[in-house]
């Protein structure tokens, strides 16, 4: 696989501003409902416990952060 040389530059063609512009007007939306088949398989799924006990280390890592990046 070739890779674009960094100081090439491409212009969009004026099709791709179009489709551009098009899509900039189209309103956001948060997608179908899952099926109930999709449902249950989410209900069946059970947690990792080490990822469950990652999670909650980063959480509380995160809740005593200081310093720059902190939000108050």
């Amino acid at each position: 696989m070739a890779a674009i040389d960094d100081r090439e530059h491409t212009r969009p063609s004026p099709e791709t501003r179009e489709e551009e512009r098009r899509e900039a007007k189209d309103a956001a939306d948060a997608g179908r409902e899952p099926t109930p088949e999709e449902e249950e398989a989410a209900d069946r799924n059970e947690p990792d416990e080490e990822v469950a006990e990652h999670y909650e280390e980063m959480t509380e890592r995160g809740a005593k952060q200081r310093g720059e990046g902190r939000v108050p």
